[in-house]
């Protein structure tokens, strides 16, 4: 599974960048057929003005998830934990 990071309008540190891929590689164990994820974080001029959007690439469709939060962390904790769910479901709904 490939992982693609992309922070837009700011520079990622590296401690954030190892804790996106640390959190988002555990969505193999979901769901064995994604063949990429992408992660774009970016800032917005609101309160809780950190955005995190991601897209799994799953054959056959794709999975998006955008979450707002006051740190990029709780922002990819929040996109993972509902895509855990999805991917979940999609595996359900295959096997039947």
């Amino acid at each position: 599974m490939e992982i693609r990071v992309q922070s837009i309008k700011f520079n990622a540190d590296q401690k954030l960048l190892d804790f996106v891929e640390k959190k988002v590689s555990k969505l193999s164990k979901f769901y064995d057929g994604i063949i990429a994820v992408e992660v774009a974080m970016s800032l917005l001029p609101e309160h809780e003005n950190k955005n995190v959007k991601l897209i799994v690439r799953i054959p056959g469709n794709d999975l998006v998830i955008e979450r707002n939060a006051r740190t990029f962390e709780d922002a990819v904790v929040d996109c993972v934990d509902a895509l855990k769910e999805k991917l979940v479901r999609t595996k359900e709904k295959r096997a039947n």
